[in-house]
């Protein structure tokens, strides 16, 4: 798999384009709040790319000071068909304007035509939802990962999981726009913070590493600290080091590996799982 290059600190925000044209009108005052928020708000704003995002983020309390969208009726219709709890909302926070404009704020247009700005949520916050005790749900750590996108899609389905949070070490930024976006507005539903190996939250430590045990004869606790190591170079040493204990998937003998979402994805099934009826579901 070829890695993405990414910044060691990335710009939470990229800086947006000037519209072709002048701003006038009721558009006008959104285009400059964002603007606003863009200049003064690098690494506390975040771009939500799209319908999906912004539904998300506002569905999980996120504060959303701008929100535009290139075709009002369409989207509220979205909200209708899709998302009816926050319909209100949506139309309270989205501002028509312009495609161009729209086209302009983003750095990729979305097929729904729809960014929002959120305010990323305090680091005490979410230190202190990880650490709280005791917890109902394991802390997913991705040990130096290096793909953007599979960080997202990790923090997707950890959210829907509704784990207690995603914990990344190394130089990888989980609230890169491209992990958000990948994260579809879920960064705002669990707990997101890059840590040290000697700060992550307390509980015994599961890592996934090839010489471990079988997971299916091991039930993983509501405590657990679930960690994965990266996609080329696996755990680190000082990862390892920090382990209670090695589990492996699964896996036909010659398939050298499973992607780290899929492998993540395998991990919470089997804890949400364990110990449970057929049918029955953690709550």
């Amino acid at each position: 798999m070829t890695d993405p290059a990414h910044p060691a600190d990335p710009v939470t925000v990229p800086v947006p384009v000037s519209p072709a044209e002048p701003v006038t009108g009721p558009a006008a005052d959104p285009v400059r709040r964002w603007r606003r928020l863009v200049d003064t708000g690098v690494g506390t704003v975040v771009l939500l790319d799209g319908f999906h995002a912004l539904k998300h983020a506002v569905r999980f309390g996120a504060e959303v000071p701008v929100a535009v969208t290139a075709d009002r009726e369409a989207a509220l219709a979205l909200a209708d068909d899709l998302a009816p709890d926050v319909r209100e909302p949506l139309a309270a926070l989205l501002t028509e304007v312009p495609r161009a404009t729209y086209e302009a704020l983003v750095p990729r247009p979305h097929p729904t035509a729809v960014a929002a700005l959120a305010v990323r949520p305090p680091r005490e916050a979410n230190l202190a939802a990880l650490a709280r005790a005791p917890r109902r749900a394991p802390v997913v750590v991705l040990d130096n990962p290096r793909n953007l996108g599979n960080a997202g899609a990790v923090i997707r389905l950890a959210a829907g999981f509704g784990a207690t949070g995603v914990v990344t070490t190394g130089t990888l930024d989980p609230w890169h726009p491209t992990v958000v976006r990948g994260g579809a507005g879920l960064h705002f539903a669990t707990a997101v913070e890059r840590l040290d190996v000697e700060e992550l939250p307390a509980g015994p430590v599961f890592a996934l590493d090839p010489e471990g045990d079988d997971l299916r004869g091991v039930r993983l606790p509501d405590d657990a600290v679930l960690a994965f190591g990266s996609e080329r170079a696996g755990l680190s040493a000082a990862l390892r080091a920090r382990a209670d204990h090695l589990l492996a998937l699964p896996m036909r003998p010659q398939v050298s590996s499973y992607n780290l979402a899929t492998s993540v994805a395998m991990t919470l099934y089997h804890w949400s799982t364990a110990g449970f009826p057929s049918g029955t579901q953690r709550t």
